[in-house]
């Protein structure tokens, strides 16, 4: 969280990047743990899950609606 954060503060000092507004982070893990949530949204940081398995296509297919 704190890389994510120190990230985003030096992508929110440039110009050409901020011209259209702010830039915004996004926390994506396999799991997220309540006090890292707390802390990302406080500092106005997106969660998402994510399921890396059916990202590789290893997920039950019949499972899947298409």
């Amino acid at each position: 969280m704190e890389q994510l954060t120190r990230y985003l503060e030096l992508l929110n000092r440039d110009p050409l990047l901020t011209g259209k507004g702010t830039v915004r982070g996004i926390f994506a893990a396999q799991e997220i743990k309540p006090q890292a949530r707390v802390l990302a949204e406080d500092r106005g940081i997106a969660c998402a899950v994510v399921d890396y398995d059916a990202l590789r296509g290893l997920d039950d297919p019949t499972e899947r609606l298409f």
